[in-house]
């Protein structure tokens, strides 16, 4: 028989199950309690908060080196961008939003770190009819940074074409919590021993990573960005294009895998290791089969502007 507990026996129970990654959690906020804590035993989401049972919510990561947020108002204004698409409402303004991020992360207490925020649709039911949820659920939370091993940097990184077809294109657009596609992306992946999937659209065009913006470099040595259609436009490639401004040339178009064979540089942007050489595609060498300039510059200048631009706490 299941035992039935009070609420003293439960809450001691659940406080004494091991839970992994729980070492990594630096502080956490939920907007219900309006408090931050630093026990993750107690970071716990209902299991009625539609974000849950229903995916309906939206996220954004952020990394912080040097107690410094990067890119931390480009993300908030993509993730504004996706609430008003699903029609939520954070509960509270998008300002006071900003101060809870940089709160979270100060309370963690290291200077390095990445910082999560879950825009939920709220706890209130199990239904799918989101007028069950009288109050959108908010949680942050500041977390350890590993950085991407350094010969990642040095020599490169291998990519593939992954099974799973790129998002359609009204829910690319959204940095949903509805990551199964990409889940899925990144367990096939680390089953064929490669680092990054690549998807393509229901045409055979670029879409996107598992978590990742990718663009090539080409013959001419211009800076080559798949169309965002089917796509997250990423906070680190559109800021990379930023800083490359008058160095190296750069404009969208669709790009096919055979772009991809011909290309001086195949790129990985994304939050957690900036800008990232693909040296080899399905097996295969791209072009002298080791980073190239375009990749080495846009690294620098990202890791320059973290320090120039990013948001102190």
């Amino acid at each position: 028989m299941i035992s039935v507990l009070d609420s003293e026996e439960y809450l001691k129970r659940m406080l004494a199950v091991k839970r992994p990654g729980t070492g990594e959690v630096l502080a956490f906020y939920e907007h219900r309690i309006g408090a931050v804590c630093k026990d993750p035993r107690l970071m716990l989401i209902p299991l009625d908060d539609h974000i849950v049972h229903r995916g309906d919510g939206i996220f954004e990561t952020m990394k912080y080196l040097g107690r410094k947020v990067y890119q931390l108002d480009a993300h908030l204004a993509r993730m504004k961008r996706g609430a008003e698409a699903i029609g939520l409402t954070p509960p509270c303004t998008w300002e006071r939003l900003r101060e809870i991020v940089l709160e979270v992360c100060a309370a963690g207490g290291e200077d390095d770190g990445l910082v999560r925020i879950l825009l939920g649709r709220g706890p209130g039911g199990f239904g799918i009819d989101p007028r069950e949820c009288p109050l959108p659920s908010l949680y942050v939370v500041a977390y350890r940074f590993t950085p991407k091993p350094s010969q990642w940097f040095e020599k490169g990184v291998t990519a593939f074409r992954a099974s799973i077809p790129a998002k359609q294109d009204w829910i690319a657009q959204i940095k949903s919590v509805n990551y199964l596609p990409n889940v899925l992306m990144k367990s096939e992946a680390t089953a064929k021993g490669y680092d990054y999937p690549i998807c393509f659209d229901e045409h055979g065009f670029v879409a996107e990573g598992a978590t990742e913006n990718m663009a090539i470099v080409d013959a001419a040595g211009t800076l080559v960005i798949p169309e965002f259609t089917n796509a997250l436009p990423g906070t680190t490639l559109i800021r990379a294009v930023e800083l490359l401004a008058g160095q190296v040339k750069a404009f969208f178009r669709k790009v096919t895998e055979e772009d991809l064979y011909q290309a001086r540089e195949v790129l990985v942007f994304g939050t957690t290791g900036d800008c990232l050489a693909i040296v080899r595609y399905n097996g295969k060498p791209i072009h002298d089969v080791r980073p190239g300039p375009v990749c080495r510059l846009a690294r620098e200048l990202i890791v320059k502007d973290i320090a120039a631009s990013g948001v102190p706490f």
